[in-house]
C-alpha cells in the first residue's frame, strides 16, 4: 500500500486505484446486507422501504463528509441518490407480497 505521493508510476497508481476499488466493493457489499436486513425489519415493523426523512439524513450526511474532506458535495449526493434509490426497490421487494399465495 503506498500514499498518492509515494506513487512514483501510473502502474503504482493503478495498483492503489484497484486496490481502493476493491475496497470500496467490499464496503458497498456490506453496505447492502444491511439493505437486506433493513427490508426484513421494516417488513415485521410495518415501516415502508421509503422515509423520506431518512432519506435526507443520509443526504445531509454524505454532502457534509464530502464537503469535510474537500471533495464535491454536489458530485457525491448525486451518487448516494443512485445507491438510496437501488436501495428503495431492494427494500420494495423484500416488502412486496411473494405471489398470490403468500401469507394464505
Amino acid at each position: 500500500m503506498k500514499t498518492a505521493a509515494e506513487c512514483q508510476s501510473m502502474a503504482d497508481i493503478r495498483t492503489e486505484i484497484d486496490r481502493l476499488d476493491e475496497t470500496l466493493m467490499q464496503l458497498l457489499a456490506e453496505r447492502w446486507s444491511y439493505i437486506g436486513r433493513a427490508g426484513e425489519i421494516k417488513t415485521k415493523a410495518g415501516l415502508p422501504a421509503d422515509i423520506p426523512s431518512r432519506v435526507d439524513e443520509v443526504r445531509a450526511n454524505v454532502r457534509r463528509h464530502a464537503a469535510d474532506l474537500g471533495l464535491d458535495p454536489a458530485f457525491y449526493d448525486a451518487i448516494w441518490m443512485q445507491l438510496i434509490r437501488h436501495s428503495i426497490v431492494r427494500e420494495e421487494e423484500i416488502l412486496a407480497p411473494q405471489g398470490p399465495h403468500s401469507g394464505a
